[in-house]
């Protein structure tokens, strides 16, 4: 039966949620509807997936009704060019992602009183967006960059809107766009009402939104940093270098269940898709180097089953609403419990059951310890998966299918039947079962992969700084690691690599006239040439092509590999600038790159050796500001010069944009 809350809604907004399947609110719902926070700023917080976006769509239903009678008196304005959009709320979220969801959710939810709802985001082609404003939404979601631009441009006048919402501002204010928030509300009516929504509010959010609201009221769906108590956690501790053995076990003991990985850096995120889909799992990434379309196409793909395992950054943590994700799997354990929070909460959405897996080297328990206990969750310790335990999961999948007939294969096959009947007349029956077993490969994409077993008792405690991740030298991505720790990353002096390491310089046919950033070049040399981020150093942005450095031990085979044609973009050429040393040491395969080993480095060998390198020379860069976008961390506003070691060799870099790789990992 209806709950009296869900009876007082509008009829058109009762309809529209019973043909979604509802048939009573949930709590943050309800709480949001009490006649006690008529014409209050709200601040919603509630657990992941407990509805918080049509709680949001259901605060603004009484302003929107009103907008819709208001335009419906007045006459026809003569037409006598484009108009701006007035909308009469505004909706901002950190993500492409998530204003996407915002926009669908509002949209159905919204259709019977025959409202619109556009989105306005980054990535996307500014034409189609004011084709989509000039035809008249009431409401607007929209990415901070994008949306601040629509209304510097005035392709939207926001002298309408009576509310304007901030969905996960915390995220926002992180990435930083205080700034564009500020610029925003300060466009706004000072009339309007400001709601936040967010399932955390650390201090800096509760800060804007002192500023920023009027009479402002607490809603919590759950108590603020409340587990969610549908989501079971598990910590399993991995040796170094079988971080990947332990996620092939885990996605074998549960195959075609709907998977997210995470990880943080979108190199590790297009590096595991690869490695996964080779072994034969239906697997891909995601992540914020990839175009809209792309990110778009590869969302859908985890929506409809045509994939089960998505390798993500945390660009997925907010707004990814796909229903059935059975397991998250944190293969980087997070660095805040914000960002746990948000990225366990994509299971156990809506009722459902879920777990969420955190993979992490025995000297890394007591600040992952730390981690659960700041996120306020019940975590198990327990052994990793083994090759037995796949096998047992698989033996026991494959006991049930043959047990278990389903109701269209009742009536038996009269020839396989007879079949059976000959073998059983002729043959053992245990040999013939056993023989037919042998024939059904049924352990899952590919074979179960060896774990060596970790003692779950009290292991060295690691550093832990305030946020709760490791310090560099640990199971972290914030810092080179391996070996090639290239100095402080910040600060005014340059950045200088160990004598004994060294980089040799290499070009792409890439540059900044082409779409280049540093984070883009990142991701691609680490593609092209299968080496981990840590093992590039300087990336320079030039006009029409840019350079970057490789470490010596992987050189030659990074060399190597990118002689190959580029199968995604065959225009762009990877070529060395000057010779490649030889005789290092190859790379291990699969090598892990979380718990912070560092690769192998040949001793020097009795032969000819190369010739002494040239004294590093500082080559300072100008200033140069990051392009901010709506799914990325903007950059400092200047960039601090980089040792340049091969300046005497004859090497001169484009003098244009000077980033050290560590800095944007």
């Amino acid at each position: 039966m209806p709950s009296p809350a869900f009876e007082a809604l509008p009829p058109a907004i009762a309809a529209a949620l019973t043909s979604r399947g509802f048939t009573a609110l949930t709590t943050v719902q309800e709480a949001v509807l009490d006649p006690a926070l008529a014409g209050r700023d709200l601040r919603i917080s509630s657990q992941t997936g407990s509805g918080k976006t049509v709680a949001v769509g259901l605060v603004l239903v009484p302003g929107l009704e009103a907008a819709v009678k208001e335009r419906a008196s007045l006459p026809p304005a003569p037409q006598t060019g484009p108009s701006p959009c007035r909308p009469a709320a505004l909706l901002v979220a950190p993500t492409r992602e998530l204003a996407a969801q915002l926009q669908k959710e509002l949209s159905w939810l919204y259709q019977p009183l025959g409202i619109r709802v556009a989105a306005v985001v980054g990535g996307t082609s500014y034409g189609g967006e004011l084709r989509s404003l000039r035809s008249g939404p009431l409401v607007i979601v929209g990415t901070p960059g994008r949306l601040l631009d629509h209304l510097e441009r005035g392709s939207i006048d926001p002298s309408t809107a009576f509310s304007v919402v901030l969905d996960e501002a915390d995220q926002m204010l992180d990435l930083g766009f205080r700034d564009e928030l500020e610029a925003i509300l300060g466009k706004t009516p000072p009339e309007r009402r400001t709601h936040l929504v967010s399932a955390t509010f650390p201090r800096e959010v509760l800060s804007l939104a002192n500023r920023y609201q009027r009479n402002a009221a607490d809603v919590q769906g759950t108590q603020r940093g409340e587990a969610n108590e549908d989501i079971t956690h598990i910590a399993h501790m991995v040796r170094s270098g079988e971080r990947d053995a332990v996620l092939v076990n885990l996605l074998l003991l549960a195959p075609g269940e709907r998977t997210l990985v995470f990880v943080r850096t979108r190199a590790d995120a297009a590096d595991i898709a690869d490695r996964l889909a080779n072994r034969g799992f239906g697997a891909r990434a995601l992540s914020g180097e990839m175009e809209q379309w792309e990110r778009t196409k590869t969302l859908d793909a985890f929506r409809n089953g045509n994939i089960s395992t998505l390798v993500a950054t945390d660009v997925a943590a907010r707004g990814l609403d796909v229903p059935d994700v059975s397991r998250v799997i944190h293969a980087d354990p997070p660095n805040d419990p914000e960002a746990f929070t948000h990225r366990s909460g994509r299971t156990g959405r809506a009722g459902r059951k879920g777990t969420s897996i955190v993979l992490l080297p025995p000297s890394a328990r007591e600040g992952v310890s730390r981690l659960f206990r700041r996120a306020r969750v019940e975590a198990t310790f327990a052994p990793a998966p083994t090759v037995a335990d796949v096998l047992r999961a698989a033996d026991d999948r494959l006991i049930a299918e043959l047990t278990t007939a389903p109701a269209e294969d009742a009536k038996e096959d009269a020839r396989l039947r007879g079949l059976a009947d000959r073998l059983l007349a002729t043959e053992d029956p245990a040999k013939l079962v056993t023989a037919l077993l042998a024939r059904a490969r049924h352990t899952g994409a590919c074979a179960p992969e060896t774990v060596t077993p970790v003692s779950l008792h009290a292991q060295r405690p690691q550093a832990f700084e305030q946020r709760g991740g490791p310090t560099r030298g640990g199971h972290d991505d914030r810092g080179p690691r391996g070996g090639y720790d290239r100095g402080p990353s910040s600060g005014p002096g340059p950045i200088h690599a160990p004598m004994h390491v060294g980089f040799v310089p290499f070009r792409v046919t890439w540059g900044e006239r082409h779409g280049a950033d540093p984070r883009r070049v990142l991701a691609l040399v680490c593609r092209r040439g299968g080496i981990q981020g840590n093992q590039v150093g300087a990336i320079r942005i030039g006009e029409v092509e840019s350079t970057f450095e490789v470490a010596v031990p992987v050189a030659a085979e990074f060399a190597e590999l990118v002689r190959k044609p580029d199968t995604r973009d065959p225009r762009i050429r990877i070529e060395a600038i000057t010779s490649v040393p030889s005789g290092v040491a190859p790379r291990a395969p699969f090598q892990d790159r979380s718990a912070g080993n560092p690769p192998p480095v040949m001793a020097p060998q009795a032969q000819e050796a190369p010739a002494p390198r040239a004294a590093a020379v500082a080559i300072p860069a100008p200033a140069a500001s990051y392009s901010r976008r709506d799914d990325r961390r903007p950059g400092p506003p200047s960039v601090p010069p980089v040792v340049a070691p091969l300046a005497a060799e004859g090497f001169t870099p484009p003098r244009r944009k000077m980033v050290n790789s560590a800095r944007w990992q």
